[in-house]
């Protein structure tokens, strides 16, 4: 009986190698009539389709009316006042404009202004700088490492990329200040940042490969940088111009009062004029392929070397929402958030709704995954930053529809507003931006704990465009 069984199990062991060898990998001349069967074209709502699809775009063509005829009212419960839609073109700055445009909102209110914007191209100026001494200072830290290692590969595909983010803007009104818009208007390469990119990016390549071949002591390194990062300055000037120590302004308000001349520095008109302390300010996320209540850290996601990388706590997306009604409702303050602007976005008329796009009746494929499913499989991550400026609420209290100040122009939306409908908020928002204050007890206590370091191919990593 023994022998028998183990005959039996050297037959099943066999039979499961042959079995492996046999399957097939490919695409046999049997699995293609299979795939040809699947589908036919000679069928007239076949016919019917790969006309239309075949001459039209797919998008236009799964526009889903019966949702659509439901999202045209734009009244708020809740608005703010705008103060002028901003524009930042051909440039990844998304972050730094909405940044920006929360700064600039107490600063209009206080003065009684109708319109004002800081300039971006001063604060942009001095992020290309830090980003560039970054890329330096990492590239002289990895220089043991193989060239084909995974940080030193992720560092050479984008050594200066325009993206950002909240943890950016502070450190960049920090250290630099701010001016009006005026003072250091914006410029060709400013608002059309391609051709700046390609060339940083090229010398800085180039950079790394002098300072990794080098044999030399980390001083005589960084003397090396110090001198490269001339050259990245003299480019910055040429091309976004020269950034001011000092300036004169004066401004008129709503009642046509105009303000005496006064001289600044950027750091005395963001103390005199903004006052905002962004450190008071910490960013809440909304991921749900990790753990909640979590304080997380994500490597390299930065632009100063000696600063910290992004930090944040992980929430319910329930929570995200309760704090920016707050802000919105009992603090009267924008909201910086990040979310993934391109996912079931009505360009024409900039709103944001789920099933806006109906592709299922279209090419009877579903496309539908957990928000989860599209984190971990990058079918959706955070790529946009915009600012909060109302909110629509039902009989209950409950948010309906969010009103979204963007930075695409006048053009773009509806007078460049957007409307955020509260079921796309639960599918495509990952961000938001709130005082610490406006946290409950518990939460706070997340922020005294030790941050799950998370690394720069993480998902959430991905700057803001």
């Amino acid at each position: 009986m023994r022998k028998f069984w183990s005959l039996l199990i050297v037959i099943l062991l066999l039979s499961v190698i042959t079995f492996g060898k046999n399957v097939e990998k490919g695409i046999s001349e049997k699995v293609l009539i299979e795939l040809k069967k699947s589908v036919n074209p000679d069928l007239p709502e076949n016919k019917a389709l790969i006309n239309a699809i075949t001459q039209n775009s797919i998008k236009d063509l799964a526009q889903n009316k019966s949702v659509r005829d439901k999202l045209f009212d734009r009244n708020f419960s809740i608005k703010l006042e705008n103060k002028g839609v901003t524009n930042q073109k051909n440039s990844g700055r998304c972050w730094l404009f909405a940044g920006l445009n929360i700064l600039r909102y107490k600063t209009a209110e206080k003065y009684n202004l109708s319109k004002f914007e800081l300039s971006q191209n001063y604060n942009f100026f001095f992020d290309k700088l830090e980003k560039a001494n970054l890329f330096l200072e990492k590239i002289i830290e990895t220089r043991k490492k193989d060239v084909n290692d995974r940080e030193v590969v992720f560092l050479l595909k984008n050594p200066i990329p325009d993206g950002g983010q909240w943890n950016m803007v502070v450190e960049l009104v920090n250290k630099y200040g701010v001016v009006p818009k005026e003072v250091m208007p914006e410029t060709y390469h400013s608002s059309k940042t391609g051709e700046l990119n390609r060339i940083l990016s090229t010398y800085l390549r180039k950079c790394a490969s002098k300072l990794r071949e080098t044999k030399a002591s980390e001083k005589e390194l960084r003397k090396m940088k110090i001198d490269m990062l001339k050259d990245v300055y003299k480019i910055l000037v040429y091309t976004l111009g020269n950034p001011p120590e000092k300036f004169t302004w004066r401004y008129k308000d709503k009642d046509g009062n105009i303000s005496e001349w006064k001289e600044y520095t950027p750091q005395s008109f963001y103390k005199e004029f903004v006052g905002k302390t962004l450190s008071d300010y910490v960013v809440i996320y909304n991921y749900p392929a990790k753990p909640y209540y979590k304080l997380y850290s994500i490597s390299i996601d930065r632009d100063m070397i000696d600063k910290n990388d992004l930090t944040f706590i992980n929430l319910p997306i329930e929570e995200l929402k309760e704090l920016s009604l707050k802000m919105l409702k009992d603090l009267k303050e924008p909201v910086w958030f990040g979310c993934d602007v391109g996912k079931e976005l009505w360009s024409k008329e900039g709103i944001m709704a789920p099933e806006v796009y109906d592709y299922k009746s279209l090419l009877g494929v579903d496309l539908k995954m957990t928000k989860k499913e599209r984190v971990l499989y990058r079918q959706s991550i955070p790529t946009h930053a915009m600012v909060f400026m109302g909110v629509d609420l039902d009989d209950n209290g409950n948010p309906v529809k969010w009103l979204v100040e963007n930075s695409w122009g006048e053009k773009s939306g509806k007078n460049g507003m957007y409307v955020m409908y509260d079921k796309w908020f639960d599918h495509y928002m990952y961000e938001v931006v709130v005082p610490k204050s406006l946290l409950p007890p518990k939460v706070q206590e997340i922020l005294k704990t030790k941050p799950i370091k998370l690394p720069p191919w993480d998902p959430m990593y991905e700057f803001f465009f």
